[in-house]
């Protein structure tokens, strides 16, 4: 008889903790820089262009997509915490720079950095979760959580800041103090990860099988580069020879983070000019969404590891596809109201269900690497989402960004209908 971690276990473990603690920690610096501090500073305080401010925020994106995979390796090789506490180092560096470069130049470099230095977090949580997950891979309810961390932290970010900012007189030197403070925080956090990958292993004792967390021998600290070279090498074969997933899996990683992409540089034009929305009820209208997606999440999440994740997402995407086309036809505000809740709770039932499904097709080897490709894959939806909304926006009309991501979300509706059904390859991946 196989025995798991139980989910609930698993949320209890040393590793998770400090990695949902690490993840709040960098949503939260992440979310305060890229959504209330650094557009305003650089246009109103720095005077900097918009061109620029969309050159350094894509830099940021880059970094981050760029460095997933080999991140996602890094951390199988040398382990989660010095992979983390290196790459935090530099998000460390890239708010320092933010402090005292001026230049468009130094920022936009201060925002690859922030970038790379974020690259690792996604990687290091989803291997670090299905290794601990056991063979049936019953982590909804943690994958519910860790969204739980990141949208917390991405919406306490700008929400504490444009606080801090009214007062403080828009100080802004204080508020690149406290992310400094958060910063240095994360660090030390992610200095509790494990040393080492979490390793599952079967004990037989007396019939009953057991798991057992290990964690493999110390490598040694100067490994030639020729080493190097020939690890590298031998990771893509063993990925390529192991990785046997139907190909629809991989437009659907990126749809899946393009939606965002369309909808995230024009929501808040939207709402002001066509739906003529104050600030005050803007922010009413991000509580009422996010707020029921982060209450949502982990119930759902614990249904996920009971029902399992089709029916979840098949009702997810229809309802955020419905709900998206409504909105673009729709000005009266209850009913707007009404309709972002329903976003809301589609997303609740999209994002636990989404992450434990790509798990299932995961293999034990190489779960870093592969879990840094699928998430570098999924992260590209969100450098080209933006570009293709701004093409939508100026050239059709400002509901056009909007009901495109309604079609892809009916789109990635069929293609996972698809997909729950034959998940793998007809024949091995060669």
């Amino acid at each position: 008889m196989q025995t798991d971690i139980k989910p609930v276990k698993i949320l209890r473990s040393p590793f998770f903790i400090a990695m949902w603690l690490t993840l709040f920690l960098v949503e939260v610096i992440k979310g305060a820089l890229l959504v209330a501090v650094l557009p305003v500073y650089m246009d109103n305080i720095l005077g900097l262009s918009a061109g620029v401010i969309g050159v350094a925020f894509a830099l940021q994106y880059l970094g981050d997509n760029l460095f997933r995979a080999p991140s996602g390796w890094a951390a199988e090789r040398i382990g989660f915490r010095a992979t983390m506490v290196t790459a935090l180092i530099c998000t460390l560096i890239a708010v320092l720079m933010i402090i005292f470069f001026k230049s468009a130049f130094g920022l936009a470099l201060a925002c690859l950095i922030l970038g790379v230095g974020t690259s690792p977090l996604w990687p290091c949580a989803m291997t670090g979760v299905t290794a601990l997950s056991g063979p049936q891979n019953k982590n909804g309810t943690a994958m519910g959580a860790l969204e739980m961390a990141a949208l917390g932290g991405t919406g306490l970010g700008p929400i504490g800041m444009n606080w801090l900012l009214e007062r403080t007189d828009h100080d802004y030197r204080t508020v690149f103090l406290v992310l400094l403070g958060c910063a240095v925080l994360v660090i030390l956090v992610a200095m509790i990860l494990p040393g080492r990958v979490v390793l599952e292993e079967q004990q037989h004792t007396g019939g009953e099988t057991k798991k057992a967390v290990k964690y493999p021998p110390k490598p040694h600290l100067l490994t030639p580069l020729i080493r190097l070279k020939n690890s590298v090498q031998g990771t893509l074969q063993r990925v390529r020879s192991t990785l046997n997933v139907n190909p629809l899996v991989y437009p659907a990683l990126f749809m899946q983070s393009f939606v965002i992409g369309l909808l995230s540089p024009v929501i808040t034009l939207y709402t002001r000019t066509d739906l003529h929305i104050s600030p005050n009820l803007y922010s009413l209208l991000l509580i009422a969404g996010g707020g029921i997606t982060v209450i949502a999440l982990l119930p759902v999440g614990k249904m996920v590891d009971r029902f399992g994740t089709s029916i979840f997402l098949h009702m997810g995407f229809l309802l955020a596809s419905a709900s998206l086309f409504a909105f673009a036809s729709i000005t009266s505000i209850p009913v707007v109201f009404g309709i972002v809740m329903m976003v809301g709770v589609s997303y609740a039932m999209i994002l636990p269900a989404w992450n434990t499904f790509v798990a299932t097709l995961i293999p034990k080897g190489e779960r870093g690497a592969i879990w840094g490709f699928f998430l570098t894959l999924q992260g590209s939806g969100m450098v080209v989402g933006p570009i293709v909304s701004g093409l939508l926006w100026d050239h059709i009309s400002h509901p056009a960004p909007f009901i495109g991501s309604a079609v892809v979300m009916a789109g990635l509706a069929v293609v996972h209908f698809v997909l729950s059904r034959r998940p793998y390859r007809t024949a091995p991946a060669k």
